[in-house]
């Protein structure tokens, strides 16, 4: 049997989004917000993963950053690896420097000064996410309906994305190809952005540009669901194919190669395959760094599943996806999990329970 999961819990702090490290085996960074998000401060937590007896594992809060409004998501630079940028509920995006601004090392706390600062969303900041092809380059989504591409060493945004006429829950890069960026919203949608195409739309006479309109056509339109997306990622192993997780209870899997092409673009993708079984929403879904068929989703049931999807191209002998494990010790909404990028099967859950729970599946 595998040991029992590692446990950290951070008081008055509800848990909104996880990511490891991609330069360091053992270093987590958790984003946080006081009053499950809805009004007050965040905090940003650095955990240290550190290996125990019969092969337990334990964690330690290295430090932690205050912020003055709550955090909803976190992202590892992939070009510093002391580097990370949060999300937050005042529409800014920060960009911290984990060695600096200690007050002493026996006081944990450290003090709110960001190495940069971005005010440019006017509402709340849900995502970020860093290319890890396009190294010095991450984009941004917001509940203002926009998603928004950065450089550390720029003061502004460098494209601004029309993505949703509604809020935009999450946005990543493609981890094949790095001009491509895929967003999900409220509409029930998943859009897939061409950044290789003009980046702002021509306005007056033809051949000109004023370049004051920002892109809004996707190349890809997949109608994922009649209720809000609330989650999605790319297939690590396979270039073409998505995962998303919404309201309707349900993780699908999606492969845009299958299309129908319309007046107004391309719309469609066939969807190769349905997770059910959670009974609430599903807040967040992502696919193994290490196996690309293994899918893990987190839900407002309060459970953590990972489960192997068998696409139709395989042959199989059994039909539909298969439940590999279920996590279930938290006592409060699920809403983040992400695999460990080094250790195949380990992977870590947190939820509105401030709770923080690393194990193995």
């Amino acid at each position: 049997m595998n040991p029992p999961p590692a446990v950290l819990q951070t008081p008055g702090f509800a848990h909104f989004s996880i990511a490891w490290s991609p330069f360091h085996t053992t270093r987590l960074a958790l984003a946080s917000s006081a009053n499950f998000g809805l009004v007050g401060n965040g905090r940003l937590h650095l955990v240290s993963v550190a290996p125990g007896p019969n092969g337990s594992l334990g964690l330690t809060i290295d430090k932690h950053y205050e912020t003055q409004d709550g955090l909803y998501d976190v992202a590892w630079s992939e070009v510093h690896e002391n580097h990370l940028v949060t999300a937050s509920g005042d529409g800014s995006i920060k960009l911290w420097d984990v060695l600096l601004n200690v007050r002493h090392p026996s006081d944990h706390a450290a003090q709110n000064l960001p190495i940069r600062a971005w005010q440019e969303h006017t509402r709340e900041v849900f995502s970020v996410d860093w290319s890890n092809i396009k190294k010095d380059t991450f984009v941004s989504s917001s509940w203002d309906g926009n998603v928004k591409l950065w450089t550390p060493e720029r003061p502004r945004s460098i494209l601004t994305l029309q993505a949703h006429h509604s809020c935009a829950y999450q946005a990543m890069f493609s981890p094949h190809q790095p001009d491509l960026v895929v967003s999900c919203s409220t509409d029930g949608t998943l859009k897939i952005f061409d950044l290789r195409t003009p980046a702002y739309v021509p306005a007056g006479a033809a051949g000109t540009n004023s370049f004051t309109n920002p892109m809004a056509a996707a190349v890809l339109t997949v109608p994922a669901s009649g209720t809000e997306v609330l989650s999605v990622d790319w297939n690590k192993y396979r270039p073409f194919v998505l995962a998303s997780a919404g309201v309707d209870k349900m993780a699908k899997v999606w492969d845009c190669r299958m299309i129908k092409l319309q007046e107004t673009g391309g719309v469609g993708g066939a969807c190769e395959a349905q997770l059910l079984g959670h009974e609430y929403a599903v807040r967040k879904v992502q696919w193994s760094p290490h196996r690309a068929d293994v899918l893990a989703t987190a839900s407002y049931d309060m459970t953590c599943r990972m489960q192997v999807v068998v696409f139709r191209t395989q042959i199989r002998r059994w039909n539909g996806p298969q439940l590999v494990h279920i996590h279930d010790p938290h006592t409060e909404f699920v809403v983040g999990c992400s695999w460990s990028l080094f250790d195949d099967g380990v992977i870590a859950s947190c939820g509105w329970d401030s709770r923080l729970n690393v194990f193995r599946a």
